[in-house]
């Protein structure tokens, strides 16, 4: 059997069970994406954005013209000028006046325009102002004025760093390594950017090359343990979490993550041995409450997870974000109505906190209040990393109304946003699809192929779309070339194999794929009704029989499998159970209605017939 004759849209995993959720979340919510990447330069005692830039009060030598050139009287003047303002606002900034610092800064600028010191000044002033453009302007400046000196290439990456143009960032710290290959300050901002981009061969690089010659270096080993658990190398991470907390044994970004790690390789008692740790130093870290929650409960540990749920609600306040985790513990122990009432508190007091948005939709939803689940995913901005799954959900939702143009607007929208995103475009073609309007189904799998020529999710999609549309032959082209790029994609192995089993050809070769399907998926009812449909086709009624009721046991809500059992039962002069399973495909909304019917209509009369 075709397992995905009809293809159904998949929802995010249901919440009720922690351990999927916790896979999800442990991959993408370590200590760093918590926290913010660009917030591990906190973590880095000794590393800030603004990296050997002189302070404030200076003496006048820092203004004044190049030692050993002859200076005008007129020029004099204007240094002195350019020192009084800027002293000025030395004095603004210390009493917290920005707007007046920056007026002074101006006109000590306009008075000494060649002053890299003074453009640097401007340009870190600005970007405590965060207004990053016009700090760009003058860091620029500085670095025509001076294109060999090291701070201002740190002052540009960290601009461009804040202003998201991370790759411009890379190229600005790779200048001041190679200015400065000694400096690892500057190698770990580097490897701070590398690791948020994802670059993570180069970051381990550079991390090498800091251990190298600083062994003790604490944020190092982190890093290196960060990068290796996201690559799933949990021996290498564990090793160097371990060696971080040798140093330091209250890194909290450290503890957090080895407990991570322990999660994520099913270490359950290890993991609640590190937050319980974590705890004891770091009472308000409501991420590792929560982690500990989940863990007692999988461990049968009710009365510590009661204990746990309590010391959350002792230290934060309905409607604070650490209440967060409360509403998403409650969220997996199908307390909804709880869950709802924490996560509407924060968001109406945080209406940006779009993670909260987002499960408060999944309460909903899991409720059934379709209405107030599609207003909270609706209310998620592109720009948050839930902005994907709200809208797949929505898609999901109101497709499950048949309101069906309404969930295509929806998805339409989002790609308009995530073009590049191919989970889109399959839930774009399965709203087609449950219109049977296949020709704009296929078109919208093309869009995607686009973006992605060779990704197999879609080639299948392809392939199932055009066998609906009656191209049998272009789908089977379509699964024979992802079985040329993945000889072990046993879906489209199964495909084929089915496709020539219910025309009744190349059994044998049918048999051979089937098999092969099934060795790499021994547990898919879908594939074991197909090798019980090659034995029907082949006239072996009880090998049949014994596959076919197998694959029910696995599937007993599809509706062909039922079809098929009904025949073999039909085959065998059983029309009592014939019967019984023709009605059961019937019920189960068989594509194939009127043929049903007349199968149904045809063992009625043999049953009469043979009374």
């Amino acid at each position: 059997m075709q397992s995905s004759r009809t293809y159904k849209m998949k929802k995010e995993p249901a919440t009720r069970n922690p351990q999927p959720v916790i896979r999800n979340e442990l991959t993408s919510c370590g200590y760093f994406r918590l926290t913010g990447v660009l917030s591990l330069f906190l973590i880095i005692g000794f590393v800030s954005g603004c990296v050997g830039l002189a302070p404030w009060v200076t003496p006048l030598e820092s203004v004044s013209p190049e030692a050993g050139r002859s200076v005008s009287p007129r020029e004099m003047d204007n240094v002195l000028e350019a020192y009084k303002n800027f002293a000025l606002a030395s004095i603004a900034v210390t009493h917290s006046n920005p707007q007046d610092a920056r007026t002074y800064l101006s006109r000590a600028i306009e008075k000494d325009p060649e002053s890299a010191y003074l453009c640097t000044k401007m340009a870190l002033l600005l970007k405590s102002m965060k207004d990053y453009p016009d700090a760009l302007k003058y860091a620029l400046r500085c670095e025509d004025l001076e294109p060999e000196n090291v701070r201002s290439k740190i002052l540009l990456a960290d601009l461009y760093a804040l202003m998201g143009d991370d790759d411009i960032a890379i190229e600005q710290y790779r200048k001041a390594v190679a200015l400065d290959p000694e400096n690892d300050r500057i190698r770990l901002l580097l490897t701070t950017i590398l690791i948020k981009k994802e670059q993570s061969d180069e970051a381990l690089n550079q991390l090498e090359i800091i251990l190298e010659r600083n062994p003790e270096l604490v944020i190092a080993h982190y890093y290196r343990g960060r990068i290796n658990l996201e690559k799933n190398r949990y021996a290498e991470a564990e090793q160097a979490f371990l060696e971080a907390l040798r140093l330091n044994e209250t890194l909290e970004p450290a503890l957090f993550d080895l407990g991570t790690l322990y999660q994520m390789t099913d270490r359950n008692v290890d993991a609640v041995e590190i937050y319980e740790k974590l705890l004891e130093l770091y009472p308000d870290n409501m991420g590792a409450r929560k982690r500990l929650v989940e863990l007692y409960i999988e461990l049968g540990q009710k009365e510590k997870a009661e204990r746990q749920t309590e010391e959350i609600k002792e230290h934060s306040k309905p409607g604070e974000p650490g209440r967060q985790a409360l509403g998403l513990i409650y969220l997996r122990q199908g307390k909804l109505d709880e869950s709802i009432e924490e996560l509407n508190l924060i968001v109406s007091a945080w209406p940006g906190d779009y993670k909260s948005r987002y499960y408060l939709g999944t309460a909903y939803e899991e409720k059934g209040d379709i209405d107030k689940a599609l207003e909270h995913f609706g209310q998620i901005k592109p720009e948050s990393k839930y902005f994907l799954s709200a809208q797949m959900h929505m898609g999901y939702l109101l497709s499950e109304q048949k309101k069906y143009d309404e969930a295509i607007r929806v998805i339409e929208r989002a790609i308009t946003l995530k073009k590049e995103k191919i989970e889109l475009y399959l839930m774009l073609a399965s709203v087609y699809e449950a219109k049977e309007e296949y020709e704009k189904a296929i078109e919208v799998v093309k869009n995607g192929l686009r973006q992605d020529e060779k990704n197999i999710d879609l080639i299948f999609r392809l392939g199932v779309l055009l066998d609906k549309s009656g191209d049998k032959a272009s789908c089977l082209k379509q699964m024979k070339r992802i079985v040329e790029m993945d000889p072990e994609h046993a879906d489209s192995l199964n495909y084929i194999g089915y496709t020539y089993a219910d025309k009744g050809i190349r059994l044998d070769e049918a048999m051979e794929l089937i098999q092969k399907a099934l060795k790499l998926k021994p547990e898919s009812g879908y594939i074991i009704d197909s090798l019980g449909w090659i034995y029907f086709k082949k006239g072996l009624y009880d090998e049949a029989l014994r596959y076919l009721e197998k694959a029910a046991e696995l599937n007993p809500e599809d509706p062909t499998i039922n079809e098929h059992l009904g025949d073999v039962y039909s085959k065998k002069k059983d029309f009592k159970k014939a019967l019984e399973h023709y009605k059961k495909a019937l019920s189960l909304k068989h594509p194939e209605e009127k043929k049903i019917k007349q199968k149904i209509i045809e063992v009625e009369l043999l049953l009469k017939g043979k009374n």
